[in-house]
């Protein structure tokens, strides 16, 4: 039943998106250029990676020594917009038709955090990854990645019908509120258990 409901949705969701989904592609591909989709390989059910799909929200700029600039100062302002809405993630609904993804699940994180993850928070990817999940209608970017991380677990433990609806319709709310919308921050910054310190160190950047 999920996995139709997944079917039906995002074919539905993509045929009435699609105007809205071609005028943010063209206006990302005037003011930022190629590529349009930004991709990169997160994990997914049981760990395995798979490539998921978001609409790109910053520049390409770097700084005087060659690297990147910090996110803030990539970030677009049609990037900002997107991200206040969600509406970078609407490409996922090609994650969803493949398979790779449900509506309602663990937001996909980093394939680096694989090995850094506790018994305990490894258990997020028994499910699949979802465009919205428990841990984001409970705080999205204004909790720390502890929380987020034991949020997803109870998800897991706790999903049915009447969790997901629940879902759904806070998710519509902090969307249309922009709740917890803080478009500019990185994950870094609420990462308590320091996930992001030991890929950097793993990386040689510390």
């Amino acid at each position: 039943m999920r996995r139709l409901f997944d079917l039906t949705g995002a074919s539905a969701l993509a045929v009435v998106l699609a105007p809205l989904m071609a005028g943010l592609a063209l206006a990302i591909r005037l003011t930022m250029g190629s590529p349009v989709v930004f991709r990169q390989q997160r994990p997914g059910y049981r760990g395995e990676p798979f490539e998921v799909y978001k609409f790109r929200t910053m520049k390409d700029a770097f700084g005087a020594a060659g690297g990147p600039l910090p996110d803030e100062e990539r970030l677009t302002r049609l990037g900002i917009f997107m991200r206040q809405l969600s509406l970078d993630e609407l490409p996922q609904l090609w994650n969803i038709l493949r398979g790779d993804m449900t509506f309602i699940g663990p937001r996909p994180l980093l394939m680096e955090f694989l090995k850094w993850y506790s018994p305990e928070q490894m258990r997020r990817h028994d499910v699949k990854p979802g465009i919205t999940g428990w841990a984001q209608v409970h705080g999205r970017h204004d909790i720390p990645f502890s929380k987020r991380l034991a949020l997803d677990v109870w998800y897991v433990d706790n999903r049915s019908l009447w969790v997901d609806l629940k879902i759904v319709g806070l998710t519509m709310l902090k969307v249309l509120s922009m709740r917890g919308a803080q478009p500019a921050q990185t994950d870094a910054e609420v990462d308590d258990v320091g996930l992001h310190d030991a890929v950097r160190r793993e990386r040689g950047l510390m």
